[in-house]
């Protein structure tokens, strides 16, 4: 995996939404849930990357099927 700071910064940022499903993160950076998983256990303290799977863990939002769409847009930005 070959990918810049402010990448993993966006990537982190999405995972931390509520709305932002794994599939999101898949469409614009190519990566499966496991990768995602493993940039948060390597950039974040253990202590918030057991808080932040505890929170998505089974989490309906962060598994949902993508819509047929080319861009993903949050409902609070107009």
């Amino acid at each position: 995996m070959n990918i810049s700071t402010i990448e993993i910064d966006r990537i982190i940022e999405m995972c931390w939404e509520d709305r932002t499903p794994f599939e999101a993160i898949e469409y614009q950076f190519s990566l499966k849930e496991k990768d995602v998983i493993k940039i948060m256990r390597d950039n974040l303290k253990t202590s918030s990357f057991k808080l932040w799977r505890k929170r998505v863990s089974g989490r309906k939002t962060k598994h949902m099927m993508i819509k047929f769409s080319d861009r993903f847009k949050s409902t609070h930005k107009k």
